[in-house]
């Protein structure tokens, strides 16, 4: 098959423009970028919140980007705490969570992640206010800055105690997932009783939340985690499985017990609006490829997919969920797609894989252009929310011109950095004060970033970042690398 061309082969935002519609995804984009105060993504945009009128200051939002790097014991570490302050000083006036925060010691993804208990609280109301005042030394002041905190149990990928470790909490058992990890496999479902200590774990973490400054919490429903599991519970009896409705009463209980616990505090859903049959790698081509099910036709283990089709999205009840988000008095939303760990090309598109991926099985701006469209459609379909979109990064020297013509258009209404804000973070400085960016910056999509975490060591941009590349990490990535035969 041939090459998937590198973006920065384009020559122009027209080139771009040319060859999306040659993958069937026809997307306005401009010539030029604006700075402020004409870009669209200098507009500030107002958020009708229960408690009343909240301006966020510009059209760009940094995306939750863990570091595996937290103490142990879930405070934030001087690693934390650098890249917090980047995302304050970077220029986008909505930080969507920082990263994922554990509601349990038992929740956590990696021993390293960060965990709000009450022991840990004034940890996170200092990381926070330091994150705001970077934001005013270098902007000016933080009015219009909205900062929220992701909540997250990490369900069927826990690994609270040991790196390489499952320890996993699951919400039904998966055809292909329990056999791709042993671990699952072995385990129960979790109990009705156990999902409502869950539930009342999320509301403990709002009140802490809340106490320590921050505007909103996310109640974290993507990525193949509990929240997002839930949501694609069919083969689940009782009240948490098989209907819609009983599919999203988790979401209900939590948005109950952050509003019983943390009166006053806004909430915000990022989820994944669409997923797929788990890929894996086939060891002729190195390419992804959809995993073979046996006798379970359709596939009916996947929110948000055609059961027919099980790599095409059906958005059908991503609509009935954005639907039920705006009834439940919630306006923020953050779109993104399955999961990182069975298909990350479809969440993270990159030309790159981690040291446990595959080769794009698609041109990776395929990927990041469906991801734009669902955000478009599901806009479309409730218009009342605020939608953060993602894919973003991969579009590199082009995002700014793609994402001001998307924004004008109306397709979505804040553009979500996640891998660029390590890379890059003052990319959105840069486009509205300057109206250019630094292109030796940008996010290549190597996905270092990823591999680290994936070997047991802290994540962040081995390539670019000069603190990250001098670090004896950067050594074992590149031998990592090496033996998979990556580029840099």
């Amino acid at each position: 098959m041939p090459a998937n061309p590198r973006i920065a082969s384009f020559h122009s935002a027209g080139a771009l423009a040319g060859h999306l519609r040659n993958l069937g995804w026809p997307f306005p984009i401009d010539e030029a970028i604006l700075a402020a105060p004409a870009s669209p993504l200098a507009q500030p945009l107002e958020v009708s919140w229960l408690s009343g009128r909240r301006r966020i200051g510009n059209r760009f939002a940094s995306q939750p980007m863990e570091g595996w790097d937290g103490e142990t014991d879930g405070r934030p570490s001087e690693l934390t705490r650098r890249r917090w302050l980047r995302f304050g000083r970077g220029g986008a006036k909505l930080i969507w969570g920082g990263e994922a925060v554990a509601v349990l010691p038992e929740a956590r993804a990696n021993p390293n992640q960060l965990l709000l208990t009450s022991g840990t609280a004034a940890s996170f109301e200092t990381l926070r206010r330091e994150a705001v005042k970077a934001h005013e030394e270098r902007f000016g002041g933080s009015d219009d800055l909205v900062i929220g905190l992701q909540l997250t149990h990490s369900g069927r990928f826990c690994r609270p105690r040991e790196k390489n470790r499952l320890q996993p909490v699951i919400a039904y058992r998966h055809p292909l997932l329990d056999a791709r990890l042993p671990a699952s496999g072995g385990t129960e479902p979790i109990s009705d009783c156990e999902v409502a200590r869950i539930v009342n774990a999320f509301g403990e973490a709002a009140r802490l939340a809340r106490e320590t400054g921050f505007d909103f919490v996310d109640l974290k429903h993507c990525h193949g985690y509990l929240g997002h599991e839930f949501l694609s519970a069919l083969h689940r009896a009782g009240p948490y499985g098989g209907a819609f409705e009983n599919r999203t009463r988790f979401l209900h209980e939590l948005v109950s017990a952050v509003r019983d616990r943390a009166p006053g505090l806004e909430i915000g859903v990022r989820f994944s609006a669409y997923d797929s049959i788990p890929f894996e790698r086939d060891p002729t081509t190195g390419l992804g490829r959809p995993c073979a099910v046996n006798g379970t036709h359709p596939y009916t283990w996947a929110f948000g997919a055609d059961p027919a089709h099980p790599t095409q999205p059906d958005l059908t009840e991503a609509k009935a969920l954005v639907r039920l988000i705006a009834s439940l008095g919630i306006h923020l939303v953050n779109v993104t797609a399955s999961s990182p760990y069975y298909a990350p090309h479809l969440s993270r598109p990159a030309l790159f894989p981690p040291s446990d991926g595959y080769l794009p099985p698609e041109d990776p701006a395929a990927g990041a252009a469906r991801l734009l469209d669902a955000a478009r459609q599901l806009k479309a379909a409730e218009p009342g929310l605020v939608y953060v979109s993602t894919g973003w990064s991969y579009f590199q020297n082009f995002l700014p011109h793609l994402a001001q013509a998307v924004v004008r258009e109306g397709w979505t209404d804040l553009v979500g950095l996640g891998r660029m804000m390590l890379a890059y973070p003052d990319l959105a400085a840069d486009v509205l004060e300057k109206g250019q960016i630094d292109t030796k910056r940008l996010c290549r999509t190597f996905s270092d970033c990823t591999t680290g975490p994936r070997n047991g060591l802290v994540s962040g941009c081995y390539p670019l970042d000069p603190f990250y590349k001098s670090r004896p990490e950067a050594t074992e990535v590149r031998k990592i690398k090496l033996r998979m035969r990556q580029p840099e």
